[in-house]
């Protein structure tokens, strides 16, 4: 047989849905993201909701205020469902749909609009996250108590498993576990115990058609996370594969193979981005890709890259395409995927898998000691476990024991080309919220109010009554209910929730250094109490890992901390600033929301008459915004170049002792005045 015939017979495995993760400020704008990316030569969609859209608020709503578009698309009603796709054939396309509380609302404004098409639902090919309790430990766009989220996912699943069978209705999240600092051996427990959380709920259903489980679990697929250490993601990956068809068989008895198959799909780390020498970053990405593609038996079926200056601000298209360049060379120019699994037969791989297997095991055990993945989060027990595991993991950053290449050794470089000159990071414009509420405002006022009267009381109703809350959402994105309007209903039928934050007196941490410790005596000892900090989460941003890594150690340096978690009003932070007697505020934002959040606070401080106390402000915040908030008075600026919190407890300290000065300088003085007037009049 000659070289050429040889060659044509390689089989080619297909390669993976190549994606990126995207959306920003309006459904227009996103759309034409969408079919850019598309031509592109991307596979399929992946869409980022902004963070109103996630928890349930219109764009008109207090809490949206400076949220609006900023961390993806604004999806308020059908229209906006329908602009997003426009020219996007739905029947051909593979959608997969970041979102979680609302995740029956989107997926309802988005079956609507594929009829809209006259595809048939049936046909439909997707994802939606819907794994809310990997909410409540990281990433926080929860919105109701635990019980009723889980029977929203319930219900979803139990509707697509009937009428939309191509659909995976759960994405099961252990990505989000990861970047809350989750070890490889708490990523796959976690995420495992949450898919058996799930799908005992939907066995136990007393409506659920047992004829029907193998469905029910082959349609379950995993989103998971690939970090920079190489050979252990690979391990991370066969192990939960191997993992998974172990529970298939002995927990649920699944007997057909193909529905066992561990099916996931992947964002490599954003954790592990730097804002230091950001050009780094690729490598890390393509290392990180490499993890979740080389093992053919693990290997990923969807993958979605960040972009190399995500630590920087919102990623620009060409950012966004060179991502995806990434994967369309590994998969399109290499040979990869000619191969059966490169790893079989490697006493190394195998030895770690098994070594993560049985440490898994082992977890979920105790996991099941303690009543399952949702005991285990009402209690505050796994959130506490992931605030230790970043602890030890920046802790170990900041000693120099975990290198970082540009960030705790090899500081200096070259200035890099890539961040330089204007529009070198995108920023959504803060027009948009305000078109975006005169655009709901009109929807509003053009749609048939008595449809959709009766489209929320059927909501009601079938919330309350148990029924599947699948096809009264569905009539009602038809009747042009709102987004806010769907998640206040539900919140009225089953309330809100705040999940424990992980911080408390029995978390452990890795300690802070002498030095910190003793500035801040001293600074007590000046103001004759304990110095005391107020960390707040303005907004909707669920993103609190560094809050909980500040809060956490403020309080071994010796700072009186308090810390209430996420979604907090400017109106409740500064109340909690005067009801504490706070020396200091320090405000967490992600989001991108940070100008407008701050400048409330800002502004409800002076009106409380705590203008006197110092702000400052953590976050992914360019350059140029941050000389914003320091003309707005904020005192210091930190963001993901700042690893070092010792060095942020010691910046406090400095700006505590920087507001008493300014404030004995005050009273000096206006003793002085008082004084020269005194003279004047003898």
């Amino acid at each position: 047989m000659s070289g050429q015939a040889a060659i044509a017979e390689v089989k080619r495995d297909k390669p993976w849905i190549i994606r990126t993760y995207a959306g920003h400020s309006t459904a227009a704008d996103s759309n034409k993201l969408y079919r850019g990316n598309l031509a592109k030569g991307q596979t399929g969609l992946s869409v980022a909701f902004d963070l109103p859209t996630q928890t349930g608020y219109d764009p008109d709503h207090e809490l949206a205020r400076g949220e609006v578009g900023k961390v993806g698309v604004s999806i308020a009603h059908l229209g906006d469902m329908r602009t997003l796709f426009d020219q996007i054939p739905l029947a051909q396309m593979n959608t997969s749909m970041t979102i979680n509380a609302t995740a029956p609302w989107l997926l309802s404004l988005y079956l609507a609009v594929a009829e809209e098409q006259g595809a048939p639902i049936s046909a439909l090919q997707g994802t939606t996250q819907n794994d809310i309790i990997k909410e409540y430990l990281s990433r926080g766009t929860y919105v109701f108590p635990p019980a009723p989220s889980l029977r929203l996912t319930k219900d979803v699943i139990l509707f697509t498993t009937k009428e939309v069978p191509k659909w995976n209705p759960m994405n099961v999240c252990s990505y989000h576990l990861q970047e809350a600092g989750a070890t490889p051996v708490q990523e796959l427990s976690y995420a495992l115990a949450i898919a058996i959380a799930v799908l005992d709920t939907v066995r136990d259903d007393p409506e659920f058609d047992e004829a029907s489980f193998a469905d029910v679990f082959g349609r379950i697929s995993f989103f998971v996370n690939a970090g920079l250490r190489f050979v252990t993601e690979i391990c991370k990956m066969r192990a939960f594969s191997e993992l998974w068809d172990e529970i298939a068989q002995e927990r649920y008895g699944i007997t057909d193979p193909k529905k066992r198959i561990f099916r996931y799909g992947v964002q490599v780390n954003s954790l592990g981005l730097t804002e230091q020498q950001p050009e780094n970053n690729v490598h890390r990405i393509l290392i990180e890709m490499l993890a979740v593609t080389l093992s053919k038996r693990a290997r990923a079926r969807a993958v979605q890259l960040p972009a190399w200056n995500e630590a920087l601000g919102l990623p620009r298209p060409w950012d966004q395409q060179w991502s995806m360049r990434m994967q369309q060379i590994l998969a399109f120019e290499t040979d990869l995927l000619e191969y059966d699994d490169i790893f079989d037969g490697s006493r190394v791989i195998d030895a770690k898998v098994e070594a993560l297997k049985a440490e898994t095991r082992a977890e979920l055990e105790r996991i099941g000691g303690i009543g399952g993945a949702v005991a285990a989060v009402e209690t505050g027990a796994l959130k506490r476990a992931l605030v230790e595991s970043n602890a030890k993991r920046i802790s170990a950053i900041e000693a120099g024991e975990q290198i970082v290449v540009g960030v705790n050794k090899w500081q200096s470089g070259e200035p890099s080309p890539l961040t330089a000159g204007e529009g070198a990071i995108f920023t959504v414009s803060e027009t948009v919220e305000m078109e975006a509420e005169q655009r709901i405002r009109a929807w509003r006022a053009e749609r048939d109010q008595g449809a959709v009267d009766t489209a929320l009381a059927d909501l009601e109703q079938a919330a309350r009554s148990g029924a599947n809350i699948m096809p009264v959402s569905i009539a009602a994105a038809k009747a042009g209910v709102t987004t806010g309007e769907w998640g206040e209903r539900l919140r009225q039928v089953f309330g809100e929730y705040r999940a424990p934050t992980g911080v408390t007196l029995e978390t452990v941490s890795a300690g802070a250094a002498e030095e910190a410790r003793l500035l801040i005596a001293d600074l007590g000892e000046r103001l004759g109490e304990t110095p005391k900090l107020v960390v707040g989460k303005p907004g909707l941003d669920g993103h609190s890992n560094g809050a909980e890594q500040i809060a956490l150690r403020a309080r071994d340096v010796g700072f009186d901390v308090t810390y209430d978690g996420i979604r907090q009003t400017p109106t409740e932070i500064v109340a909690k600033a005067k009801e504490t007697g706070a020396h200091v505020v320090g405000l967490s934002i992600l989001s991108g929301s940070h100008v407008p959040l701050v400048r409330d606070v800002k502004a409800k401080l002076r009106e409380a008459g705590l203008d006197h106390v110092p702000v400052v402000v953590g976050g992914i915040i360019s350059p140029e915004d941050e000389l914003v908030l320091k003309n707005m008075g904020v005192q210091a600026v930190y963001t993901p170049k700042d690893y070092a919190i010792d060095r942020i407890m010691v910046g406090l300290a400095k700006v505590v002792e920087k507001s008493l000065d300014t404030a004995k300088s005050r009273r000096q003085d206006g003793q002085a005045r008082t004084g020269e007037g005194a003279a004047q009049v003898y």
